[in-house]
């Protein structure tokens, strides 16, 4: 892409969901993502129902007079965005490719996380690790983030979810709030979430597209594996593929859920043909 396009776009993406965050999303993800515990602010004196516990016993010896320790949540957050590169998320049926979802939402919660004085970081994995961003704040480094985003070309096209959680507990020592954002076209990741879920905050946003869900009856039509490259021919005209394709989907999303459930992962699905503000506000308000 021309570097004036990559600019243009890059604006464009600023402008929208930079909007969003100041005007919709910045309190609820201040309410959803608190800190990490809570830190010593100053002293005052005592006050008719203040907990006891929290008398500050050499300062009221030096005074002879109770004073409290007062205390205040930690507010500074690592935030982590483990972002799915791999070739299915430039699948598009109609309304836009997954990859621009991907794109929106990852800036949204970025602009979200410094406006809270969160850092943010990125893991770009495809069935490698594609690129590490370390956590950081400020505009310029969220620019940077939805720069790559747009015009980042993976160097493989696969799905291994499993190198991604592992990479952000060995590269992410202290506990963070860690975005898992795929459209989770992967087996055999369950006992990564597991251990990361355990390590860090971790929450689960699937990006899938309609077209994914159900198949048309349109008669023979070819259809690529854009992972594998793979091509096969289906009859989309018999109601038995029509019904086997839609099970699959039906099925296959349910073990993810279920997985979601098992370990505890707040989660929000997201569609290319669907504003993606309510399931992001619904999962925020759950958490908070």
């Amino acid at each position: 892409m021309e570097a004036t396009d990559l600019l243009k776009r890059v604006r464009r993406i600023e402008i929208k969901t930079r909007g969003l965050s100041q005007q919709i999303f910045s309190g609820e993800y201040h309410s959803a993502f608190k800190g990490k515990g809570m830190a010593f602010s100053e002293v005052r004196e005592y006050q008719y129902g203040d907990d006891i516990r929290n008398i500050d016993w050499n300062v009221t010896a030096r005074f002879n007079h109770p004073y409290v320790k007062v205390f205040e949540e930690e507010r500074e957050l690592t935030v982590m965005l483990l972002i799915d590169v791999s070739g299915s998320r430039e699948f598009a049926s109609s309304f836009r490719l997954k990859k621009n979802l991907i794109t929106e939402v990852a800036a949204v919660l970025s602009f979200s996380a410094i406006s809270n004085n969160d850092k943010i970081g990125v893991i770009l994995f495809s069935n490698n690790i594609e690129k590490f961003i370390p956590p950081k704040k400020g505009r310029q480094h969220i620019l940077r983030i939805i720069r790559e985003l747009i015009d980042f070309e993976p160097q493989s096209r696969g799905t291994n979810i499993s190198i991604a959680l592992e990479y952000l507990i060995n590269a992410i020592k202290k506990r963070s709030t860690a975005f898992l954002i795929s459209d989770f076209i992967d087996d055999n990741y369950e006992e990564a979430l597991k251990i990361g879920s355990k390590k860090h905050d971790l929450i689960a946003l699937k990006v899938f597209d309609i077209r994914e869900t159900e198949l048309p009856d349109v008669g023979l039509i070819r259809m690529k594996d854009a992972e594998s490259g793979k091509m096969i021919e289906v009859d989309s005209g018999l109601k038995i593929v029509r019904k086997a394709y839609a099970e699959y989907w039906t099925n296959k999303s349910k073990e993810t859920m279920e997985l979601f459930k098992k370990y505890g992962i707040d989660n929000a699905e997201l569609a290319t043909h669907e504003d993606y503000v309510k399931p992001l506000m619904k999962l925020f308000k759950k958490r908070a």
